[in-house]
């Protein structure tokens, strides 16, 4: 009798505990789809079908499979429930993109009298499509972009969906998977990353931020709070110590909990404690790029729309930037560490911006040295493949295991994104190549 009643108490025990823990899974799974599928929808402009099929019923958790997604075109909102329960809704705000709506409307203006992101790019700022020149082999450049969209493994999806080459400044090759183009915008996930440390060093040329700024954020003001010797030169390089849980294939751990499940993503990665003192640990964390979105606004001062249209003042607008977008999080912060969105043509001009130094038809956007800042290597990163929020080499699971490939220019750096989303900057080579996908795993995207 004892054993079977310890059985029993076991058993009881493993239910409440995987209760708890799908409880706490749930939540997460249903933001990650409600958000998806916003953005899918209504900044995309892609039919609702294929991004439930693609988007999130084929994510790589298999629990995704019991979360039900809904759009209400003319509210332009998304509903998400995981077996009838975790209620999430996203809304789509004109300028705004898409938000999760975590505890209540979600915070921003929604007049930003801006362009508005559906609209085509006027002529004088489209891209111009020309042949490869002769110094190029053109059937080569052809069997390259080609095999980007191969799949070479049904298990292993690359579902490449943009491919763009630029070569000093125009288009010398393109290809899109059926139903994108070179005007749909797409998440750029991590690549965001890059675009907010080039919105760091706008301010850093206005003199309202420097590298060497600490004390940062008023609950690391506190006696003896060790977190305020973090420097901004330290977020950006992430090694500012704090504790964070990158891990993709937990669906608990702090980035996934931080951009599906918590209304303000800076103040859930503001709180995380030190596990290293500041400048000597490198460790990859989105929560760092969370921190710099606060970081951001508490530099530009002003109003909420003021800073909601910042990204667009100081870069998209002058780069004719007409798809980009920087979602919001509920709380009005930019969310930095994932969600912007752009076209293929939109990031290729970014990628140009970095080619060319800051400067964009001949004023400069950025301070002269931002982008050698930007590219050069962090000595604590283990592979010394990050520089400042870019990548100087590609990372870890993209780089190739199969076959040792071709070396790489020195000056090449990298915009790198979960699934698989690409800008890499070659300068010796003006040349820029755009890749977008939905590769799952990551690793099958080389």
């Amino acid at each position: 009798m004892p054993i079977r009643w310890g059985v029993a108490v076991a058993a009881v025990a493993a239910l409440a505990y995987g209760g708890y823990t799908l409880s706490q899974i749930a939540p997460v799974g249903t933001g990650f789809a409600a958000k998806i599928l916003c953005t899918g929808v209504f900044v995309s402009g892609r039919p609702a079908d294929a991004v439930i099929d693609e988007d999130i019923m084929a994510g790589v958790h298999p629990l995704l499979k019991l979360v039900h997604a809904s759009v209400d075109v003319e509210q332009r909102r998304t509903r998400a429930t995981f077996l009838g329960l975790a209620a999430r809704e996203a809304w789509f705000r004109p300028g705004l993109g898409c938000t999760l709506a975590l505890g209540g409307p979600p915070s921003g203006a929604l007049d930003l009298n801006t362009h508005n992101i559906n609209l085509p790019l006027a002529p004088a700022a489209a891209l111009v499509a020309t042949a490869p020149p002769a110094s190029v082999d053109a059937r080569k450049l052809q069997a390259a972009v080609d095999s980007a969209f191969d799949e070479p493994d049904p298990y292993r999806p690359r579902c490449t969906r943009a491919l763009v080459v630029l070569y000093r400044g125009n288009v010398i090759a393109q290809r899109f998977a059926p139903g994108f183009s070179a005007e749909t915008p797409l998440i750029g996930w991590s690549m965001t990353k890059s675009v907010t440390a080039a919105l760091i060093g706008v301010l850093v040329q206005q003199g309202k931020l420097s590298l060497d700024a600490s004390a940062l954020l008023p609950e690391w003001r506190g006696d003896h709070d060790l977190r305020a010797q973090i420097t901004l030169d330290e977020l950006l390089r992430m090694t500012s110590g704090l504790q964070f849980n990158e891990d993709y294939d937990d669906p608990l751990s702090d980035v996934a909990v931080m951009i599906f499940a918590r209304p303000d993503q800076a103040a859930f990665a503001a709180l995380k404690p030190l596990e290293a003192t500041p400048g000597m640990r490198w460790q990859y964390s989105s929560g760092t790029s969370a921190i710099l979105a606060r970081v951001i606004r508490q530099a530009l001062g002003g109003t909420e729309q003021g800073y909601l249209q910042f990204p667009r003042r100081a870069l998209f607008d002058p780069l004719g930037m007409r798809t980009a977008v920087f979602e919001p999080d509920t709380a009005g912060m930019l969310a930095s560490a994932s969600f912007m969105c752009a076209s293929a043509y939109d990031w290729a001009r970014f990628g140009q911006l970095l080619l060319q130094d800051g400067v964009w038809d001949g004023k400069r956007l950025l301070p002269a040295d931002w982008i050698h800042y930007m590219g050069s290597v962090t000595p604590q990163s283990p592979r010394h493949d990050f520089g400042a929020h870019l990548w100087v080499k590609v990372p870890e699971p993209f780089d190739s295991h199969a076959s040792l490939p071709p070396a790489m220019p020195a000056d090449a750096f990298h915009l790198v994104g979960h699934e698989g989303q690409f800008v890499s900057v070659i300068p010796s080579h003006e040349l820029v190549v755009v890749r977008l996908g939905l590769s799952r795993p990551d690793s099958a995207w080389e």
